[in-house]
């Protein structure tokens, strides 16, 4: 296939370029004292005691966190593994490891210690970043450093200019469920901002006038670009929130600080509507909703039309690639689709039996991203083998089944694979599976999605007792007990379905697909 005739046809980085100076040095020259990020712990106090950072105090503190960490004697290159709540700590220390041309790895608070070191492990990471209720054994060579540590950085050391890196240089390292049922390391490039370019008005309709107001964690990638990193790069206002978590809180804070675009995952879209009465609340300064992570349901997008009279906007996108087809102001809501692809973006369905021919509108293939976009990865972190699963040709393929309308719509039709959907995160079934088949009362397990009504899906685990004439080998407390102590929540099945046999191929392979429908 020739490389004219298919590929990325939008403004290319230049060869040289760092992520975080691109957030960040140009709103920090122009308007140093313009606010860019909020951290509120307290959701019911007043505003002015919420955590401020301006573009001049971000750039300097990330540079000076920069400094620090070459000090230290990082290298190019070096990982950095964060495993810290949800506060200012963990993004100086993501953006001042870019700064510094390290890799930051961003790990999340609800990983078991267990997944925890296996991410050090893997990942090499030489320095560990940690809260003090996040604590963790870490292996001989690896240093360990808390918030007094991280302060002691900014405090102790001028602040340096931001690492020449090349685009096509590390920048981060994310972990998503792997084939394997092992967690793989994606290795995002410096160009990964860059890539994001399209976003800004083929899903936000950003303006440097926006606040911005993200309902995720700071470890999570949808959070990190659509939180910080976009919001950095247009000059506007992030607000993010580490209190705890109600319900209520998102349109509290949404009035309190005029937000004039609020980020989720449909699930909770869902629970706010379900939980607060939204007539209690001033959302007039919101524009509109934006959601990605797992498909939005017709009926709650209506529900929310409804309610708020306000325009909620849908992305879908990988760990690999971020988000690539959207909704937007410029392009109109289409109940039941995600959206176009993004202005400049490759992408196209490929037959499922191979070639690297895009399909016709309407015929359903494989959901692939030609590799010659700036914001798919440069590969996974020492995994070789899960490359060759994944490229095909000059072509990146994610797994998902869709089709494109004569409009340029996209449907999905579901997973060519196992993966699973857990509230935006993606988890391998093969990684639960490992998991249970560790507890001596399972003989045999499979893991899948179980649909519980419409929008919703949750994780079941379909299990053979060892011996079900044993009160345990037909009791669902201790199995769902031991995933918890193993398994990051979000990972952990909701439902535990007892079973004489599991359904499997003529080969003995088990047919994930007919799980649902697989009773005792």
């Amino acid at each position: 296939m020739s490389e004219t005739r298919w590929g990325y046809a939008g403004e290319r980085p230049p060869p040289r370029f760092n992520m975080a100076r691109y957030c960040l040095a140009g709103a920090a020259g122009s308007a140093p004292d313009k606010v860019a990020l909020i951290v509120v712990s307290d959701a019911q106090a007043p505003v002015e005691r919420a955590e401020r950072w301006t573009y001049g105090q971000l750039d300097d503190a990330v540079r000076r966190v920069a400094a620090g960490l070459r000090d230290l004697g990082l290298e190019p290159g070096a990982r950095l593994m964060i495993r810290m709540g949800n506060t200012s700590d963990y993004a100086l220390l993501f953006f001042g490891a870019i700064a510094a041309g390290c890799v930051p790895l961003p790990s999340s608070a609800q990983l078991t210690e267990e997944e925890a070191a296996f991410l050090l492990r893997d990942s090499g990471a030489r320095v560990l970043a940690l809260s003090d209720d996040l604590a963790i054994a870490p292996p001989p060579g690896v240093r360990v450093f808390g918030p007094a540590e991280v302060m002691a950085l900014r405090k102790n050391h001028q602040p340096q200019a931001y690492a020449d890196t090349a685009a096509d240089d590390p920048a981060f390292l994310v972990y998503t469920s792997g084939t394997t049922g092992q967690p793989k390391g994606v290795l995002h490039a410096q160009r990964s901002a860059w890539g994001r370019r399209p976003m800004y008005q083929g899903w936000y309709g950003i303006r440097p006038d926006d606040v911005i107001l993200h309902a995720g964690a700071f470890n999570w990638t949808y959070t990190l670009g659509v939180g910080l990193t976009d919001p950095w790069a247009n000059g506007a206002t992030a607000v993010l929130y580490n209190g705890p978590r109600d319900v209520a809180v998102w349109p509290l804070l949404m009035a309190k600080f005029r937000a004039t675009l609020f980020a989720a995952v449909p699930g909770v879209y869902r629970q706010i509507l379900k939980y607060a009465d939204l007539r209690d609340f001033d959302l007039s300064g919101l524009r509109h909703g934006l959601t990605a992570g797992e498909a939005l349901s017709a009926a709650l997008l209506e529900q929310w039309r409804a309610i708020t009279g306000k325009e909620l906007y849908e992305a879908l996108g990988m760990s690999e690639c971020s988000t690539y087809i959207s909704s937007s102001p410029g392009v109109p809501v289409k109940p039941g689709s995600p959206g176009k692809p993004q202005a400049g973006r490759c992408v196209a369905a490929l037959p499922v039996e191979g070639g690297e021919e895009p399909l016709p509108a309407g015929e359903a293939g494989l959901l692939a991203v030609h590799r010659s976009d700036p914001g798919l990865m440069l590969g996974y972190w020492n995994r070789p083998d899960e490359e060759e699963l994944v490229y095909r040709g000059e072509w990146f393929i994610g797994g998902d089944l869709v089709h494109f309308d004569a409009d340029g719509y996209m449907s999905y039709h579901g997973r060519n694979d196992d993966v699973m959907n857990a509230m935006g995160y993606r988890v391998s079934p093969l990684e639960v599976e490992h998991c249970l088949s560790q507890h001596p009362a399972v003989a045999e397990v499979a893991v899948t999605e179980l649909k519980v009504r419409e929008g919703v899906s949750v994780i079941a685990a379909f299990v053979v007792p060892r011996d079900p004439d044993e009160p345990e080998g037909v009791d669902a407390a201790p199995l769902l007990a031991y995933a918890h102590q193993h398994l990051a929540a979000y990972k952990c099945p909701r439902e535990i379905i007892f079973t004489d046999s599991l359904p499997r191929t003529a080969n003995g392979k088990v047919r994930r697909r007919d799980l649902a429908q697989w009773r005792r």
